[in-house]
């Protein structure tokens, strides 16, 4: 029988169990999917902690990727033996097999292998839209991006280098600020020794920056808003520290700023937007942006990957192997 990481109370990562399942069958518009490499996530401590609530017991996880084993009724453009992988939707990528929806599948090119794109399709695929639609930084910008050293800010701090960026990114610690200099980090801010928002406005000769991309939440709220340039945006699209209090429209007037709080699921709604930005990351994997896995879990061992993530001791990806 199968195997799936199950959780039955919402906790620390103790509470994720390695279990047998029943055999699944794909319903209608579905495909079985034979999973081989699952990405590991912040949203999937969410689920696991409480942070959002789930039906009990439940299956957690947003990202993976195999070979389709069968398909429902109803399926069109995809085929059985099809390699692909997905993001979103419903949860349950901790298994080693799941049903999922066909529309919602990502086809993968030749050259990306499973566990690259098991640790990038999510990751990446937030840098895209980030980027892509939500600002859109022009050559000779410089920006802000919180977390320069996680999966998400390795993948934007390389992406937006290729652009022409100037990227100031925060780490916390000197170890992570080496790491990320060599991934287009220009600036990196040990944000545990010094005020971030008071070295960026050192930085830009006190005018700020156009946009900030936070992934933190809570702990960098402030601060954030507070390294704005005039009529600059904060993007907020994560809440590793917690959620960012309730936006005051008088925080954001006397310099004119803008607030969105963007999210990957709107931006993965459908085949077609899910392709575009896709096609964006394959493209910039290919021009050089390199998806760094620093950390490799066989599935079974998910409560240590969550102890370490949790902890802040990983740099770029973590794939668990299935």
């Amino acid at each position: 029988m199968p195997h799936a990481i199950h959780i039955h109370n919402q906790g620390a990562p103790e509470v994720m169990q390695w279990v047998e399942v029943p055999d699944l069958q794909p319903g209608t518009s579905e495909v079985l999917l034979r999973q081989t490499a699952v990405g590991l996530n912040y949203i999937d401590v969410y689920q696991r902690s409480g942070g959002y609530k789930l039906d009990l017991p439940a299956c957690i996880g947003m990202e993976g990727v195999g070979i389709i084993d069968a398909i429902g009724d109803g399926v069109e453009g995809v085929k059985v033996g099809d390699r692909v992988g997905y993001v979103m939707g419903p949860p349950g990528s901790y298994a080693e097999q799941r049903v999922y929806p066909a529309e919602r599948l990502i086809p993968l090119p030749a050259d990306i292998n499973d566990t690259q794109a098991a640790g990038m399709l999510l990751k990446g695929l937030t840098v895209s839209y980030l980027i892509h639609r939500t600002f859109v930084p022009q050559a000779g910008d410089t920006v802000l991006m919180h977390a320069a050293a996680g999966g998400v800010g390795m993948i934007a701090c390389q992406w937006l280098k290729q652009r022409g960026v100037t990227v100031i990114g925060t780490v916390g610690s000197e170890e992570k600020a080496e790491i990320v200099k060599n991934y287009g980090c220009d600036y990196p801010i040990i944000y545990t020794r010094e005020n971030f928002s008071e070295r960026v406005m050192e930085i830009t000769d006190g005018e700020g920056v156009p946009v900030v991309y936070d992934g933190v939440g809570a702990s960098v709220h402030d601060g954030s808003l507070a390294c704005l340039a005039r009529f600059g945006t904060y993007v907020n699209f994560g809440a590793a520290s917690g959620h960012i209090p309730p936006v005051a429209g008088a925080a954001l007037a006397g310099r004119s700023l803008y607030f969105t709080r963007p999210g990957l699921a709107p931006h993965t709604a459908n085949g077609n937007l899910t392709l575009e930005i896709a096609n964006y990351l394959f493209d910039a994997v290919r021009q050089g942006v390199k998806v760094e896995i620093n950390h490799k879990y066989e599935l079974r061992n998910a409560v240590e990957a969550h102890r370490a993530l949790e902890a802040r001791a990983t740099t770029g990806s973590t794939v668990f192997s299935v």
